[in-house]
Formats: C-alpha cells, sequence, structure tokens
C-alpha cells in the first residue's frame, strides 16, 4: 500500500504524486473497504464499482456508496474517458497517501480512532500481499522467486538514529521510483511492492548501570 508514514525533518519534502493525510481526509478514507478500493484503483487502474465489487466480493451497492465518499474527500474521480453510455468509471487522484504520526495524538477522539484504524489496515494489506505472493510464487518464474525477500532485523537504536534508517530506506526506494517514472519500465519489469516496517520491541533486558535494578 502506498501509505507512507511520513517522518518529522528533511524526508517530509512532498512529493506531488502523494496526499498528506489531515484530519478530515483521514476520516474519509480510514475505512477498511474504502482503503481496498484506492488500493485497487491505484494498482490495478480505472475501474466501475461492479468490476471492484465482483473482485472485492461486495455488494455493487456498497462499493458505489464508498467510492462516492472518496470522492467527495479527493481521493478518486471520474474517468470519463473509460465510460461507456451510463456506466461511470473511478480512477485514483493520487499515487499514494502520507501519514502524520501527530494524527495519532490529534485533541479530537474521533481523529485518534481513525489514525489507529487506518494504520491498522494498513497493516492488515500488508499481511494479504504477503499472503497472496506466498500462495501465488508457484505461478512466478524462478528469477522472480530468487529476486523476492522476506528479511527482518534487531538493531539496538536510539529515536534518532531509528528515525535517521526511515529516511534513508525511503530515500533509496525513492531513487528507484523516480528512475522508472523518468525511463519508464525497463524490459521484463513487474509491479513490486516493497514494505518497511520500524517499530520498537519490548525486552526483558535489564540495565546494569541503572541503580533502581536490584544487584545479585
Amino acid at each position: 500500500m502506498d501509505e507512507p508514514k511520513k517522518p518529522s525533518g528533511p524526508q517530509g519534502a512532498q512529493d506531488p504524486l502523494i496526499h498528506s493525510l489531515d484530519a478530515r481526509s483521514l476520516r474519509g478514507l480510514a475505512h477498511p473497504l474504502r482503503m481496498r478500493l484506492l488500493n485497487e484503483l491505484r494498482h490495478e487502474g480505472p475501474a466501475t464499482a461492479s468490476q471492484l465489487a465482483s473482485k472485492l466480493g461486495e455488494s455493487s451497492g456498497a462499493t458505489s456508496y464508498h467510492l462516492r465518499q472518496l470522492a467527495a474527500h479527493g481521493f478518486v474521480e471520474d474517468a470519463p474517458e473509460r465510460g461507456k453510455g451510463r456506466e461511470r468509471w473511478w480512477k485514483s487522484v493520487h499515487g499514494g497517501v502520507s501519514f502524520d504520526g501527530g494524527l495519532l495524538e490529534d485533541q479530537d477522539p474521533e481523529v485518534r480512532g481513525a489514525a489507529d484504524l487506518f494504520l491498522h489496515e494498513v497493516a492488515n494489506h500488508h499481511t494479504r500481499e504477503l499472503a497472496t505472493w506466498l500462495g501465488t510464487r508457484h505461478e512466478w518464474s524462478e528469477e522472480w522467486n530468487r529476486s523476492s525477500d522476506m528479511s527482518d532485523w534487531t538493531l539496538d537504536l536510539t529515536p534518532g538514529q531509528a528515525l535517521e534508517l526511515i529516511g534513508e530506506m525511503h530515500e533509496l526506494v525513492g531513487r528507484y521510483r523516480a528512475s522508472a517514472l523518468g525511463d519508464g519500465a525497463a524490459p521484463g519489469a513487474e509491479r513490486v511492492r516493497v514494505h518497511t516496517h520500524v517499530i520498537p520491541t519490548r525486552t526483558d533486558r535489564t540495565d546494569p548501570t541503572d541503580p533502581t535494578n536490584p544487584s545479585d
């Protein structure tokens, strides 16, 4: 899902393809079906409510309603070049959205709830994408199977170092993205999804220099 968490500092520079979520637009997007609809339009291109309903296992009434809500908040718009007769086609307005962690601390509890739902749905989407890859990898070439990656590392970092790491990872991915946009997709290129997670975890370790720790 193209919803990077926007770090503070120099990495927060705005990409014209990315829409920065504010409190109002977050409330309009933070719904599981709306986020799935938006992802389908971004990744697969314009579609009708009926097509999206069939793909996602929803009713066309539900997809039509949530597409209109997405349109009201500026995430999707009509694709008249695809329309035939009364058939209404929709397309994504932006290439992705940027989430500011400050929304989790908003004074409005509705905004905080929407922010929490949004992040959980992003995590769910990442899980679905990984499960899809594992379930279909036999359909891909040996070369692509060798070129996939599911790695994780454990590091001891300060918050500042973690933020620096996030910024450098985003910068690296951004270079590949800019190259593809500028020169066009290379022969043999496929759509690739890159997930990054930097999260602190609790440990049972104690600090021997902490005077509050009991000594043996």
